[in-house]
């Protein structure tokens, strides 16, 4: 009976079989990794105070995550593409817990760096990983599935003044360690998710042996390689305007307004949770109305009440920054979704590719957006940032849905 139990849980799903029970767990783990992200710069007013660490210090700290994170999500997709690890899931969480040991108890700042990198290369590992998984388990629900596993980790994201006021605060860095059994938790779903994907690989392995893929012809795979050019500029648009608020606008909101420090933050947070909103509404509209149509309207829709934005009151201020984080982040999940239907032989490239691009912008984008600050002043930072999102007018350049499923089945 128990063996009937075990085979059905990790049965692989067919073509257009929607796993949900797969996408929600997965999602879930998202939200577990993310939130270990989460404690890094949640922990910087407590560290700064207890190791005397200098501004330029933590942010060589958050540079070191993003960039470990955003940099090696290509090379561990590429990687399983060619040789695939269903346990790297678990294996990557498990890195994760050694970097927030690492943290909670770290004595000097060469320590947080090399507890960062843990925590990085976690991530790293999980997100392209966790993207093929959705992918398998997605049927024909591709955006739908996207935006679940996304919505996972907006929301961890989230969690960053929830986990500061309730841990951090009368715990202090030692608090870190409670976070050991949110990445131990995680291993042990992703282990359950290991077996379903390794089931899901066999499966594939045999259809493979009675299809032959055909190569893309020069035509297509000159499309492909500008599609995917087109696709970085507007992750740039997308990432460095949402860096611009969520790292800059609580000090905007503080200069502009004179609200205080925690009125600051609900500014943040709306957007924030509106982003999450927008992350998981994206990918069903994706399915009904198409891709590219879906990234056209996020950024584009959303400019004109970007550029408004810094000429408002602080409520209507408010307002604006709900509506702009739900259009403008329903187009993250697509454009993940996008790119592998472009290249469907490289799920875990692009996955790694346009996750750990957004990743990698967010944290040049930070550096930037705090130099051009120091330079020009907050407020025209700012009117500047709000400019960003008229980039997505290159969408027109990509090819339309039908055009990418010709490509697809041809592949």
């Amino acid at each position: 009976m128990e063996k009937a139990i075990l085979k059905k849980a990790v049965a692989p799903s067919r073509e257009n079989t929607t796993v949900y029970r797969v996408l929600f767990i997965i999602a879930t783990c998202h939200l577990l990794n993310d939130s270990l992200q989460a404690v890094v710069p949640a922990m910087f007013p407590i560290i700064e105070k207890s190791m005397g660490l200098t501004f330029t210090q933590l942010g060589l700290i958050t540079f070191t995550i993003n960039m470990v994170a955003s940099v090696m999500q290509p090379v561990v997709g590429t990687f399983t593409d060619k040789h695939p690890v269903p346990f790297a899931l678990p294996i990557g969480l498990g890195s994760s817990m050694i970097g927030m040991f690492g943290l909670a108890l770290a004595p000097d700042f060469w320590l947080l760096i090399i507890s960062v990198i843990f925590i990085g290369l976690g991530s790293a590992i999980f997100h392209p990983e966790g993207s093929r998984v959705v992918y398998l388990a997605a049927g024909n629900k591709r955006g739908l599935a996207q935006s679940i596993f996304q919505v996972g980790g907006n929301s961890g994201q989230a969690l960053a003044p929830v986990i500061m006021a309730l841990i951090l605060v009368p715990l202090g860095q030692i608090g870190a360690l409670w976070f050991t059994l949110i990445a131990g938790l995680a291993v042990v779903f992703l282990t359950y998710i290991a077996k379903w994907y390794k089931s899901q690989m066999e499966y594939n392995k045999k259809k493979r042996k009675h299809t032959t893929a055909a190569k893309p012809s020069k035509a297509v795979s000159k499309g492909i390689k500008g599609a995917i050019f087109i696709l970085v500029f507007l992750v740039f648009a997308r990432s460095w305007y949402t860096k611009a608020i969520s790292n800059f606008y609580a000090f905007y909101a503080i200069e502009t307004y004179h609200v205080s420090i925690a009125k600051s933050q609900v500014y943040l947070f709306t957007f924030l949770a509106a982003g999450a909103i927008g992350t998981f509404i994206g990918g069903p509209l994706a399915d009904r109305f198409g891709r590219r149509n879906i990234i056209l309207f996020s950024l584009v829709a959303a400019s004109p009440l970007t550029i408004l934005l810094p000429y408002v009151g602080p409520v209507i201020a408010m307002g604006l920054l709900a509506v702009i984080g739900i259009i403008l982040m329903s187009s993250f999940s697509v454009t993940v979704v996008y790119a592998q239907e472009l290249v469907p032989s490289k799920i875990g490239t692009m996955s790694g590719l346009i996750i750990g691009l957004a990743f990698g912008m967010g944290a040049i984008g930070a550096v930037a957006l705090g130099s051009f600050i120091d330079l020009f002043g907050l407020t025209t930072t700012m009117i500047m940032a709000s400019l960003l999102p008229l980039l997505g007018f290159l969408t027109l350049l990509l090819p339309k849905d039908e055009k990418v499923r010709e490509w697809h089945q041809n592949q």
